[in-house]
């Protein structure tokens, strides 16, 4: 652009930082609310809050770490824009689900897939372990009754061995030789009022997932690898124009 229009670098630059994105938008009066935070480095953050019924951006944040306060003001922000929300789809974190009134929360169910991963790997050793991560990567495909059906085998198959315990060599202290193993059973039975609220509401057309602002996310990121070096600023202006919200 500066060879077309014979100028410097710098002043292409100058008019392009000028320029303001517009964010006159209408939105529909009805929204399942997905919630998440995506991370360009550790300090900067972008918190997207998406209506998963029309497919629209509604608000966004630039955040350093994302809190439970700040998912809290945009989903008070989004009613005080007339906007009725139906349902809040979020990942798992910790406090977060009981925050929102009267309003269903439904856990993403590929983020509880990912928290089981994280706990025994992508490749356990141990066949109890085995068994658990295989059925947190079937729960999408599983109603309540079958995953908790299949639960209560898996826990009455294991319990035994799920109580062993081992003694330490420096403490003498007992402990449980399986605890992350038995962490990962907990967090699915601490999670589980969550996991499959979308049966309850048929009518609402809540997603079981927040693969819709995931995928969204990828998309950002791919685009951005073609900008790499931008400043903040320049990088936010990006972003604004790829969610006009």
């Amino acid at each position: 652009m500066a060879v077309k229009y014979s100028c410097s670098t710098r002043t292409i630059q100058r008019k392009i930082d000028s320029v303001e994105i517009k964010q006159e938008k209408s939105f529909e009066f009805l929204a399942n609310v997905l919630i998440d935070t995506t991370y360009f480095g550790r300090t900067f953050g972008v918190m997207v809050f998406k209506n998963s019924l029309s497919g629209e951006v509604l608000l966004k944040y630039y955040v350093k770490v994302e809190t439970n306060k700040q998912y809290y003001a945009g989903i008070e922000e989004i009613a005080r824009r007339g906007i009725r929300i139906q349902s809040i789809i979020c990942d798992g974190r910790k406090g977060l689900f009981q925050m929102f009134g009267g309003i269903p929360v439904q856990m993403c169910q590929f983020h509880q897939t990912q928290i089981i991963t994280r706990y025994l790997t992508r490749n356990p050793k141990l066949e109890a372990s085995k068994e658990l991560r295989m059925l947190s990567l079937r729960i999408t495909k599983m109603t309540k009754k079958e995953f908790i059906f299949e639960l209560n085998k898996w826990n009455e198959k294991w319990a035994d061995f799920l109580k062993e315990r081992s003694v330490s060599s420096t403490t003498g202290k007992s402990f449980y030789t399986h605890k992350t193993l038995r962490s990962a059973c907990l967090n699915l039975k601490r999670n589980m009022p969550w996991l499959f609220v979308f049966e309850q509401y048929p009518e609402l057309m809540i997603p079981n997932t927040t693969n819709a602002l995931d995928g969204l996310f990828s998309d950002l990121k791919n685009k951005l690898r073609n900008h790499n070096g931008l400043s903040i600023e320049r990088k936010k202006k990006f972003i604004d124009g790829f969610f006009k919200a």
